[in-house]
């Protein structure tokens, strides 16, 4: 089979089969980044990395969950001092993993304008993309001691040649696919009708997708991929279908989404056999102020505790976290 180009809809997809016994599991991906306004135009020097000093209280959190965090870094993160000393023992000790992120408008080589058709690495030219992603990293091996296996890109903004590149640069997953999202009026890439379980991006060099886990909930569910986008207009009538609960879309993210619709999503996830949850939320989340998430110390309380009741209940559902070694162990190649 030819290796699939990332942003392609894929017409056939060859799913991933996991080995006998490996159960439904879950991945907590942290898209470890520096802080900027998201309400303003992307600017290549317009950021700060202060949240940094906050993964320290997250890791310790993870730790006494018992669950293996991934850190996917880009370049500001990567070639901090504080962020080194944080992660590092962890990554060393297997209490966490690390992967890579990458925002082309901080990432060098600055070879591009920064717009924002170019703030999605795979509209950037072939060269430029894999440079971008090979300092990178480099930076992630030298900062952290660990050669990374799994990839995001910034804005979920991967293009025809990130395949390739990630495959050349040793990369086993990619999980760039934020599935019944569209970002194409950005210039981005559409993922609205693309399948939820992992599967070969290039099977021959060990090249999976993992996409992010978004579900739909409610009885108009079945018809959710199709009626989601039609409503893009009118933003207020999602919300009241999802207020009456009859169509929702669920992302498996404490970034303005609760706990109790998490736990909906991972129910509706798990009844279709989803073999891997995947969690997001961006690290500026860490601290109040920094996204539109967190905006209070009581914003902060409320989002650790959204992690403790879902990982309450993913153990009650008895699906246990995996790390990204354990995924690749556990992939049945026969």
């Amino acid at each position: 089979m030819a290796a699939l180009r990332i942003p392609d809809l894929p017409e056939n997809p060859e799913f991933v089969q996991f080995k006998p016994g490996s159960g439904q599991r879950f991945v907590l991906t942290v898209d470890t980044e520096e802080e900027f306004d998201w309400l303003k135009p992307i600017e290549r020097e317009a950021h700060t990395v202060h949240t940094v000093a906050r993964l320290a209280k997250f890791q310790e959190f993870c730790e006494a969950q018992h669950v293996v965090p991934i850190y996917l870094i880009d370049y500001p993160i990567a070639t901090s001092p504080a962020a080194q000393e944080i992660l590092r023992p962890a990554i060393a000790a297997g209490k966490a993993e690390v992967g890579v992120q990458l925002h082309p408008w901080v990432n060098p080589p600055y070879d591009e304008d920064v717009t924002e058709h170019n703030t999605f690495v795979g509209n950037l030219p072939r060269e430029l993309e894999r440079e971008k992603f090979r300092r990178l990293k480099d930076a992630i091996e030298r900062g952290f001691g660990a050669a990374p296996m799994i990839y995001r890109a910034g804005r979920y903004g991967v293009g025809p040649n990130t395949a390739e590149t990630l495959s050349e640069g040793g990369i086993a997953i990619d999980s760039s696919v934020r599935t019944s999202f569209d970002y194409s009026a950005g210039g981005g890439p559409n993922f609205r009708s693309f399948p939820l379980r992992p599967y070969w991006l290039d099977r021959s060099g060990g090249l999976m997708e993992m996409p992010l886990t978004t579900v739909y909930w409610g009885p108009l569910r079945q018809l959710g991929p199709w009626l989601y986008p039609q409503m893009w207009r009118a933003p207020r009538l999602r919300g009241v279908l999802a207020k009456i609960g009859m169509l929702e879309r669920i992302p498996l993210t404490p970034e303005g989404v609760t706990s109790e619709e998490a736990i909906r999503g991972i129910d509706i996830a798990l009844d279709e056999g989803l073999p891997v949850l995947v969690f997001s939320f961006h690290s500026p989340s860490l601290a109040p102020g920094y996204t539109p998430y967190v905006r209070s110390e009581d914003d902060l309380d409320a989002f650790y505790d959204w992690w403790r009741k879902v990982f309450v209940y993913l153990a009650q559902r008895g699906v246990a976290n995996a790390r990204v070694a354990d995924l690749i162990e556990s992939v049945a190649l026969a």
